[in-house]
């Protein structure tokens, strides 16, 4: 198998990253179907971050390789996963000031997502998630929300905040800590002193990753709502 590639997103990338977002969704699992639009968790906590600073989001391609004679067959659920180079399966995210962020949100993001999700709708799967399509909506005409669980003190120290998501192909390889180093560098470059994060407190496994790469709980932290930061340098 070729060794994937770490490079800066494209905008060709960007159908394959809100499908990587929303197949990762569940805390860690897939969330296709649980939702009226699988385009909903991405239109939350993946587009915006593209649309808004591109230059701090890089994604994870495996390079194109001849298949092998007894390989199975291609999925074409994943046809939405090739890009220019490859095969894209993970991705990191971000922005380097989370208050000038929710500002832009609230002036060109948060209008046009209230306009294309006006209510809740039913699941397709019938099944019910963990976290709701009426809990999603808010959060996406609410950005206010990344700056109210974290202090004025916390978001100096700070202010950048990501999202990284990684298809279980990639796990447990490297690429997480790489995506991270790769962000980090970024905002170290533009002299943003530390970056934070928020989660799902029941993906358990994404914690220990990030215990293992070294973020630090906040002093906002909370069980139910986890809070972890770290410098970029």
């Amino acid at each position: 198998m070729m060794t994937p590639v770490i490079r800066l997103y494209r905008d060709t990338d960007r159908a394959a990253v809100a499908e990587i977002c929303v197949r990762t969704a569940a805390a860690g699992s897939d969330a296709r179907g649980l939702y009226s639009d699988d385009l909903l968790m991405p239109e939350v906590f993946a587009l915006p971050y593209l649309e808004y600073a591109p230059e701090l989001a890089f994604v994870v391609v495996r390079p194109d390789e001849e298949p092998a004679r007894d390989a199975a067959p291609a999925d074409p659920a994943d046809d939405v996963l090739r890009v220019d180079d490859g095969r894209l399966t993970g991705y990191v995210i971000g922005v380097a000031d989370t208050r000038d962020f929710v500002a832009w949100w609230e002036r060109a993001w948060g209008p046009g997502f209230a306009e294309r999700h006006p209510g809740a709708g039913a699941s397709p799967s019938g099944r019910q998630p963990g976290f709701s399509e009426a809990a999603l909506l808010d959060a996406g005409k609410d950005p206010g929300r990344m700056v109210r669980g974290i202090t004025a003190g916390e978001l100096d120290r700070y202010p950048a905040h990501l999202h990284i998501d990684l298809l279980p192909e990639n796990q447990g390889r490297g690429l997480g800590r790489a995506l991270m180093d790769t962000l980090r560098a970024a905002l170290a470059a533009r002299g943003v002193p530390g970056v934070h994060l928020g989660m799902d407190p029941s993906n358990t496994r994404a914690r220990a990753f990030y215990d293992r790469y070294g973020f630090q709980e906040l002093p906002s932290h909370s069980p139910g709502a986890p809070l972890l930061g770290i410098a970029t340098a």
